[in-house]
């Protein structure tokens, strides 16, 4: 009886045991087929991802500042407003410049009036000596009295142009057009310009900003100039702006050990009214693309010891096929040999419960 009990009791457990197994099966197949994936074709590109700053371009930050010593009298300019090229920024304290500009201006004018005396002298003198009423001495005094006139005159205008440029120093124009990024400098200060230029004003031209790249010493050799890339900042979240790399620096960065090279990406310059200098930066280079290529999802393309391989279905059957993969990224897989547009490929085979077959 007892034996007849316990056969009972095995029986069903193999039977529980076979509903379950088959339950599994049916569930992966089920969730196969719901994942099953078309061939389609699409564009494909490989990316080289690197971290990058935003920096203004070579001459886009100026800092402006007085080639002069003496007081700030007015500063016509605030942090973040927009100057022209030409505009007033600074004026210094000019009375004695000014003062000076006249005295120069004076000389001038008197060494014009002894140059006009000289030269009458000369000619009345020439005329004399023309009728051999004046010594040959006398006529040579005069003419040397005129050339050294000249030469006088000649100096008393340089020193005028030479204190009407101290003169125009006084005043401090924005040599480009930009946003006033920072002010160094209050008015009533005095500065003294005797070594270095003291800075007053620092303009930043927004338009002409570029992303300096770092890349990898083991991608930079998939760089090329020319090749477009894209980047996305903290600031404006996903959004992605285009770019062009314009300049690859043949001397590296080295930090923490770690090789970089810079690879200067320019965009539009509409985007840096946007941005702003110092921004961090997350750079997509691309270095290869293909269009229209046949592509499959990562996932589903698989390796062993005899290559890349997936696994199709057509109609009811589901075979292995060996392909050839091409250019390939995060979403997508180029086949370029193996199937066709429109195949059905799944991520294993739905005839295994443990996972995929080898």
């Amino acid at each position: 009886m007892l034996k007849r009990v316990l056969g009972a009791v095995a029986a069903a457990a193999v039977a529980v045991t076979a509903v379950v197994a088959w339950s599994r099966h049916a569930g992966t197949a089920t969730t196969v087929a719901m994942d099953a994936v078309r061939v389609v074709r699409r564009d494909v590109r490989t990316e080289v991802k690197a971290t990058g700053v935003i920096r203004p371009m070579t001459g886009a930050q100026v800092r402006v500042g007085a080639r002069i010593s003496g007081i700030v009298r007015r500063l016509g300019v605030r942090v973040g407003d927009r100057v022209a090229a030409g505009q007033l920024l600074a004026e210094l304290d000019d009375r004695e410049l000014i003062a000076r500009s006249r005295q120069a201006e004076a000389a001038r004018d008197l060494a014009r009036a002894n140059l006009a005396f000289a030269a009458a002298d000369v000619r009345r003198k020439r005329e004399l000596s023309a009728e051999q009423l004046l010594a040959k001495s006398d006529l040579d005094l005069a003419e040397r009295a005129a050339s050294v006139a000249e030469q006088e005159l000649a100096q008393a205008e340089a020193a005028l142009d030479f204190a009407s440029t101290q003169l125009a120093y006084a005043r401090v124009d924005a040599p480009i057009a930009g946003v006033v990024a920072s002010i160094s400098t209050q008015e009533g200060e005095t500065v003294a310009a005797s070594f270095a230029t003291p800075t007053f004003v620092t303009l930043l031209d927004l338009n002409r900003l570029e992303v300096w790249a770092y890349v990898d010493e083991t991608d930079i050799g998939r760089i090329r100039v020319g090749q477009p890339a894209s980047f996305t900042v903290d600031t404006f979240g996903s959004e992605e702006f285009e770019g062009e790399v314009r300049q690859i620096y043949p001397q590296p960065e080295i930090r923490d050990n770690v090789v970089d090279y810079v690879t200067v990406v320019r965009f539009r310059p509409e985007d840096g009214e946007r941005l702003r200098p110092e921004m961090t930066a997350s750079v997509r280079i691309a270095t290869n693309e293909r269009l229209g290529a046949l592509t499959v999802p990562p996932r589903l393309v698989h390796h062993d010891a005899r290559g890349a391989y997936v696994w199709r279905r057509r109609g009811g059957a589901v075979d292995r096929v060996a392909v050839t993969l091409g250019v390939r990224n995060d979403q997508a897989w180029e086949i370029t040999s193996g199937v066709a547009e429109q195949d059905e490929v799944l991520p294993s085979d739905p005839m295994t419960t443990g996972g995929e077959a080898q």
